[in-house]
């Protein structure tokens, strides 16, 4: 039994460094190199950040104030536990520090530092997709699909850029989404989806 699952983790690691390679070495174009590293840097969206406050706040007044805390609450908590449950756990070295994988990484960044696993950048931004969708999929109906689509491209970007194996961003994505939902589980009850309808806000 041990050697049957030593066996499947080994063959994990495998299939995720061999997409990790197709992704940094093989599916790649001069488009995506000079576009990647701007998409995954949270500073680069905080333009986008600014216009949802205050889109929320002179819509939803209080309670979109409320969102507005939950929503970074939601962040907070995707950050911390991503950082001190994980990283400083499990210690993973990054791709473009593996001594055994390095030579074969294009990095394209100037620094490679901090430990791989799980994707802080893929945690957080799922648990905003996560939030944003079950606390406005009732108002935004068809668009609502686009944080996801948003979230996606920017957690395959830190494979791209070299920074993380997939299994790093999916395993951040699936943190993200739990508590994304749990703290839009949490909004929902307390405020009600209708305060994005008809209800007067307070």
């Amino acid at each position: 039994m041990i050697f049957l699952a030593e066996t499947f983790w080994q063959k994990l690691e495998e299939w995720d460094k061999w997409l990790f390679l197709q992704i940094n070495n093989h599916w790649i174009n001069p488009f995506f190199d000079a576009v990647m590293p701007f998409i995954r840097n949270p500073l680069s969206w905080g333009p986008l950040y600014l216009f949802i406050f205050l889109f929320v706040w002179l819509n939803f007044k209080t309670k979109g104030i409320w969102w507005m805390v939950i929503f970074l609450s939601t962040i907070a908590l995707t950050d911390i536990t991503g950082t001190y449950l994980f990283k400083h756990t499990i210690q993973r070295l990054r791709p473009c520090a593996d001594p055994d994988l390095a030579f074969q990484v294009r990095l394209l960044l100037n620094h490679c530092a901090g430990s791989s696993f799980i994707s802080n950048h893929a945690a957080n931004h799922f648990g905003m997709a996560t939030f944003f969708f079950f606390t406005f999929r009732h108002t935004l109906k068809n668009w609502i699909w686009i944080p996801y689509i948003w979230a996606t491209i920017i957690v395959y970007s830190q494979v791209y850029v070299g920074m993380h194996y997939p299994s790093d961003v999916i395993c951040g994505a699936l943190l993200g989404f739990i508590f994304g939902f749990a703290s839009a589980a949490f909004f929902n009850k307390r405020f009600g989806i209708a305060i994005f309808d008809n209800q007067p806000t307070a």
